[in-house]
């Protein structure tokens, strides 16, 4: 009775340890990093995106309920900090290259460039990621989280924004990401 007891408490401790994975999500990179003072960081719940003046027609409003989250992460390069970009840079293309990122678009040059990937199902997109970096400027990880989905439905809510239905005033944070990007004050 013993031994059934061992052998059982053994396989279960080997399965566990099986289906324990030793790739880094990029969930776990972002939950890593929140402390890390080389990042920038905005995390912003997409109900704060609908404003008081917002004139969103019925389908604009369930594409936005599609959307739940977007978390932002930024590494501005300094003079001091190009072996940590280097690694960094390193580590999340390594998460990217993972089989449940899908391509959805590659753009840029030898120095600069973005790349578009999102897990789920063309159709039904849970996340969109979007991965752009600059050698000269550092990079930035765009991460929106939703159930469902679809490009065509974020090319109609980009619509919105131009149209200045998204109350843009919930994404300073993201604007001062992207000034970061901007000076050249290294």
């Amino acid at each position: 009775m013993n031994l059934v007891k061992f052998v059982t408490a053994i396989g279960i401790a080997i399965i566990s340890l099986m289906s324990c994975s030793n790739e880094k999500s990029l969930q776990r990179y972002l939950v890593d990093k929140q402390e890390d003072d080389q990042f920038l960081k905005v995390d912003i719940a997409a109900s704060l995106l609908e404003g008081d003046n917002s004139d969103f027609s019925q389908e604009e409003k369930e594409i936005l309920a599609t959307v739940k989250k977007i978390n932002v992460l930024a590494f501005p390069l300094k003079n001091d900090n190009t072996a940590n970009y280097e690694n960094e840079m390193s580590t999340v293309k390594e998460i990217l290259k993972q089989d449940q990122y899908q391509m959805l678009m590659k753009m840029g040059s030898n120095n600069r460039g973005a790349t578009l990937k999102y897990v789920g199902e063309e159709d039904a997109i849970d996340e969109i990621i979007v991965f752009a970096s600059d050698d000269d400027k550092g990079f930035a990880l765009f991460r929106v989280i939703g159930d469902d989905m679809r490009p065509d439905q974020m090319m109609k809510l980009m619509n919105s924004i131009e149209r200045g239905d998204v109350d843009v005033s919930k994404l300073t944070g993201i604007g001062d990401i992207i000034n970061s990007f901007e000076t050249d004050d290294q």
